[in-house]
């Protein structure tokens, strides 16, 4: 009769191997849709619409240093007039802290025009600002904006809740601002990427209603 030992240590291994391979498939399916729709900006096709996705911005109302990368691609896709409109979709629930704000502020003061620049104050997280992005504001072709290991997970969430969607990635940030090592943010955000792909799976799978839809 096998230990008690033995037994706790085959359950563990089979819980091991199931997360392993429900993270395996999520991040299968979810680049999967992306596979082939990830564009370099010289070769964005045109769409009518970029969806440029919220990062953190700093008490003072500063946007970081990643939120700023975002946004300066985006304005080079709209000076290049390879999109006619910007929709900066971030999290503004707290009085205090307001991402499209301070997106809408850095992109203006870098020389965008007002009437160009649309602010989605629930992109609570990239499935609440794609789906938003096709039922509030009627969206259905887009160019998503992000950092490059985001993309592929962004673009396959918009395409998989049926968004005609392609990508292009910031790479700027991905070393430190002084010297050549890795960013450690950029680490981190690329693990935690992986894992978050379990919940888009979840979220498409679902048809998740995102806070601030009616009905």
């Amino acid at each position: 009769m096998p230990s008690p030992l033995t037994v706790s240590a085959g359950v563990l291994g089979a819980g091991a191997l199931a997360v392993t391979a429900t993270l395996g498939t999520s991040v299968g399916i979810v680049r999967g849709a992306a596979a082939g729709h990830l564009y370099p900006l010289d070769q964005v096709p045109y769409a009518p619409v970029a969806l440029v996705l919220g990062a953190q911005v700093y008490p003072s109302g500063t946007p970081s240093r990643f939120l700023r990368a975002r946004l300066d691609l985006a304005l080079l896709l709209l000076q290049r007039g390879t999109v006619d409109r910007l929709l900066l979709s971030g999290d503004a629930q707290a009085p205090e802290y307001d991402e499209p704000a301070a997106m809408r502020s850095h992109l203006l003061a870098a020389g965008a025009e007002d009437d160009r620049l649309v602010l989605d104050p629930w992109g609570l997280d990239t499935y609440d600002s794609c789906v938003r992005a096709r039922d509030v504001y009627g969206v259905d072709r887009v160019v998503v904006v992000t950092q490059t290991y985001h993309l592929p997970r962004a673009v396959g969430t918009a395409r998989l809740i049926g968004l005609d969607a392609v990508g292009v990635g910031d790479r700027t940030v991905r070393l430190q601002e002084e010297g050549d090592r890795l960013n450690e943010p950029w680490v981190r955000g690329w693990v935690r990427d992986q894992v978050a792909c379990v919940k888009t799976v979840w979220d498409v799978g679902t048809r998740r209603r995102p806070p601030g839809l009616t009905g």
